[in-house]
C-alpha cells in the first residue's frame, strides 16, 4: 500500500507518518520501481502501536524503548514496566502542578468579582504587580508553560 493508504488505514496524517519515519519509530519501507514507498500490514500495526503510545502521552524515547521490546518478544518485559512506572511518576507530578496552577488561578479570579472598566480590574492589577509563580520541577526535568515535567 502507498503512504496515503497507510494514512487511511491507521487514521494518521501523511506528514505524521513521515515524521515517525524520520524519528526512527517507523522503519522506512521498501520502494517500488517508480520510487513510491510500499507499506504492508506490519507498518499499520506498528503505527497503531505508536499512536496508542502517543495517546498515553509517552515520549518518543519511551516509545522507542517499548518498540524495541515489541521487536524482541522473547525478552523480559521488566523494562516496559519501568517505562510505565516512570511515566506514571511524570503524570502524578503533572497533576500536582496542574492543581497548584488551578489554585493560583482561583486566587487570581477572586480579585475581580464583577465586570467593570479594565482600569478597575483586580485581576489585571494583580498580574501587573505580582511576580509569576515559579514552576516547580524536580532536578533534571524540563518545564513548559504549565510547569509540566517530562523528559522528551
Amino acid at each position: 500500500m502507498k503512504i496515503g493508504d497507510l494514512a487511511t488505514a491507521s487514521d494518521t496524517p501523511v506528514e505524521t507518518i513521515r515524521y515517525y519515519e524520520r524519528a526512527g519509530l517507523l522503519p522506512e519501507p521498501p520502494r517500488t520501481e517508480s520510487n513510491y514507498r510500499r507499506y504492508d500490514d506490519a507498518h499499520v500495526g506498528r503505527l497503531r502501536f505508536i499512536r496508542h503510545c502517543r495517546a498515553l502521552d509517552l515520549s518518543l524515547d519511551e516509545i522507542r524503548t517499548l518498540l524495541a521490546l515489541r521487536d524482541r518478544p522473547q525478552d523480559d518485559c521488566g523494562e516496559a514496566n519501568a517505562v510505565i512506572d516512570e511515566h506514571l511518576d511524570h503524570v502524578a507530578q503533572r497533576i500536582r502542578e496542574l492543581k497548584q496552577l488551578q489554585a493560583q488561578l482561583r486566587e487570581l479570579r477572586v480579585a475581580c468579582t464583577q465586570p467593570g472598566a479594565g482600569r478597575d480590574c483586580g485581576i489585571l492589577e494583580r498580574l501587573e504587580q505580582q511576580d509569576p509563580a515559579p514552576a516547580v520541577a524536580p532536578a533534571g526535568g524540563a518545564t513548559d508553560h504549565i510547569g509540566r515535567v517530562h523528559r522528551r
